[in-house]
């Protein structure tokens, strides 16, 4: 039997191990869920030029209305953008803003012309670096302002086959910051790039995750649609890259953010992680995917310029055509039938860049 002082000493070191163990228990969970936190004061690179973008419409003698839409950039937290130059053939042109995603639109409309419609329109850009990676985990409490990003869309519902997969795959994760790690992982470890497709993707959630084979706007819309589903407000961010100078009309690009309370937004791209190992022809543990992986989790780079939000948008003024999937690229209607921006057989653009090095 233990003696009465051996029983006391047992006592006590029981009390001492309940009561620190649960926060042992949290600095062993803190450092799996903080992989991709860095605490380290990094310079922010930065990359600035003048973008153009040319458009014409083929048309013919018999068209009466033809209408433009193109995304219309503005100044945020990482991009600063000004010298606006808008000039072209048509009838009257003007800026508005849609409703729901607050996304800003150049509009054009051309009556009666008898040449092809033409618009061509620059501004100047500076952008810097993201780096949003001094995140900690914290409580799930949500401001009113990030309800909408928690919602189905059209191609992106949040139940059913979405919500079983997402709860598999964030098992008992229950932070807004570890569920969004989980996830992020997920589309990594187990997604492929598709080299077939000519444009980002559609983004058809439910399709994708049958084979997770797709480009940069159908990884986002997984991960929004999956996030969204547990809880963890997200939302696909659309634009294109300045990555090098001269044409960059192949340069649309879309990315993923998630909100993260008394944070912010952070941004996630695993497309650009499958970008990578598809080129490079690299393996999950090649050291360039590993750094890479870390990178796209907080991290985006200077060469991005954000031009829109939102899904299933009626644009401002509004299309005669169906709601459109997600507005990237230009929108055209040659009285009232809208035209096909992947092929450019009607509607002619190309996207250039010229980088300013003052």
């Amino acid at each position: 039997m233990l003696s009465h002082i051996s029983m006391k000493k047992l006592n006590i070191l029981i009390v001492i191990m309940l009561v620190f163990l649960p926060f042992l228990g949290c600095i062993e969970n803190n450092e799996v869920n903080l992989k991709y936190q860095s605490n380290e004061q990094m310079i922010k690179s930065v990359k600035q030029g003048i973008i153009q973008m040319n458009f014409t419409i083929r048309t013919d003698d018999t068209t009466e209305l033809t209408r433009l839409w193109v995304p219309y950039p503005v100044s945020n937290d990482y991009q600063e953008i000004n010298d606006y130059h808008i000039n072209g053939n048509y009838n009257y042109s003007g800026v508005f803003r849609e409703s729901e995603s607050g996304t800003m639109i150049l509009y054009a409309k051309w009556e009666n012309t008898e040449t092809f419609p033409q618009l061509n329109f620059s501004f100047h850009i500076k952008r810097e670096e993201r780096i949003r990676k001094n995140f900690t985990i914290t409580n799930n409490d949500l401001p009113v302002y990030v309800e909408p990003y928690l919602i189905p869309t059209s191609l992106g519902p949040i139940d059913g086959i979405v919500k079983e997969i997402a709860d598999e795959i964030i098992e008992d994760n229950i932070t807004i910051l570890t569920k969004a790690i989980s996830i992020y992982d997920y589309l990594i470890e187990h997604g492929e790039r598709d080299p077939g497709l000519s444009f980002c993707g559609n983004g058809d959630v439910c399709i994708l995750l049958q084979n997770l084979h797709g480009k940069c706007a159908d990884f986002s819309s997984v991960f929004v649609a999956l996030s969204r589903s547990v809880d963890v407000p997200s939302r696909e961010i659309f634009g294109t890259r300045m990555s090098e100078e001269g044409d960059i009309t192949g340069s649309y690009h879309c990315h993923a953010e998630f909100y993260l309370p008394t944070y912010g937004w952070i941004p996630v791209d695993p497309s650009d992680v499958a970008k990578l190992m598809f080129n490079e022809h690299l393996e999950l543990d090649d050291a360039q995917i590993i750094e890479a992986r870390d990178y796209y989790f907080g991290m985006q780079s200077d060469t991005y310029v954000d031009l829109s939000m939102g899904r299933d948008i009626i644009l401002n003024p509004e299309q005669d055509g169906e709601p459109l999937n997600y507005f990237m690229y230009p929108y055209a209607e040659v009285d009232g039938e809208s035209l096909d921006f992947i092929s450019q057989e009607s509607l002619k653009y190309v996207v250039s860049f010229k980088e300013d090095m003052n």
